[in-house]
């Protein structure tokens, strides 16, 4: 008995036809002038994440500066925040600097909505870690970033220094009140703390070195504008030696009061130079709300540290089972 290809030939065409249609749509083609992807679905170990994540962030860089020439032509004719309606479209100095950067883990919220809460690039890599150290810099009572991250590891301990108060915040748990650490001291460019020096002032080695750490996982930071200044006395010195930052991740607000665009770029590159990677940013719109009068000049900032070897970029050695060899 003749199939049905031989008894319908025209439907036959007709259905070969459609296959090579849906083939033809289905198969990506690589036209000229059009970039590869980024990523692909496939991409699922650390190694091709963080990958993704610096070729992401090249491109962002590449942006940077087609923009900086586009209303400069040079960073010292920007203005950080243009006061007329020229140049058109608007833009503010926050434009330059977008959080691109992938985050190769979950990010996640730790602590308050709104004031006091800081985003964390995969706080699960550090759950179990046996000597996690987190160092927290300006705690005004509130802590309850600081009692989320010792919620959510096993064996975190945290370091506060703010010479403004005299303990963390209440939200504390008191079941992990054993794994903090309080001290009015502030973090400084210099060491100062002499008999004479209130408060005393310490640099982030000084500190690291009286507690006996010789990295920070963790490093969170809101010292109303001088993180400018400490930040480059703490990370010149590594620029210098080429060693790593001792540190995985910084949370930190930014004040950009009395700034220009031009010392803004320069510090901006300093951090990208000693491997610092914005993950996410946001706004302190509740500043803004209460001074309507003033500019959009704080934000929070995340950022990992790519350069040296860290919890959050790089997987942990495989230990062999006993018995065997690796």
């Amino acid at each position: 008995m003749p199939g049905v290809w031989q008894r319908h030939p025209r439907y036959s065409i007709l259905i070969l036809a459609v296959l090579a249609t849906t083939l033809y749509l289905l198969v990506p083609i690589q036209h000229e002038g059009i970039a590869p992807p980024l990523f692909t679905m496939t991409d699922n170990d650390l190694p091709n994440r963080m990958e993704r994540a610096h070729r992401i962030y090249d491109k962002v860089l590449k942006d940077r500066k087609v923009l900086i020439e586009k209303f400069g032509p040079s960073p010292k004719d920007i203005a950080a925040f243009p006061e007329d309606k020229a140049p058109w479209p608007p833009y503010t100095v926050w434009d330059f600097f977008p959080a691109a950067f992938n985050c190769p883990h979950e990010v996640e919220r730790h602590g308050a909505l709104g004031d006091g809460g800081k985003w964390v690039c995969g706080l699960s890599r550090v759950r179990d870690k046996p000597n996690c150290v987190v160092y927290s810099f300006g705690i005004n009572y509130e802590s309850s970033f600081e009692a989320e991250i010792l919620r959510n590891t096993n064996y975190c301990e945290i370091w506060g220094y703010d010479f403004s108060v005299k303990s963390f915040g209440p939200e504390i748990p008191r079941e992990n009140e054993h794994r903090t650490h309080f001290r009015a001291y502030g973090l400084s460019g210099e060491d100062k703390h002499g008999p004479e020096d209130k408060p005393p002032m310490y640099t982030l080695d000084t500190l690291m070195k009286l507690n006996g750490h010789d990295f920070i996982d963790i490093l969170k930071i809101d010292i109303e504008s001088w993180e400018f200044t400490t930040l480059v006395s703490m990370v010149k010195p590594y620029l210098e030696s080429g060693k790593p930052l001792p540190f995985g991740q910084l949370q930190i607000e930014l004040h950009l009061w009395h700034k220009s665009f031009e010392e803004i770029l320069q510090w901006w590159e300093m951090l990208e130079e000693a491997g610092l990677r914005p993950f996410w940013t946001e706004p302190n719109l509740v500043y803004l709300n209460f001074n309507r009068d003033a500019t959009s000049d704080l934000a929070e900032y995340s950022f990992i540290n790519v350069k040296g070897t860290n919890a959050f970029i790089q997987d942990p050695p495989s230990h062999p089972t006993p018995g065997t060899t690796q």
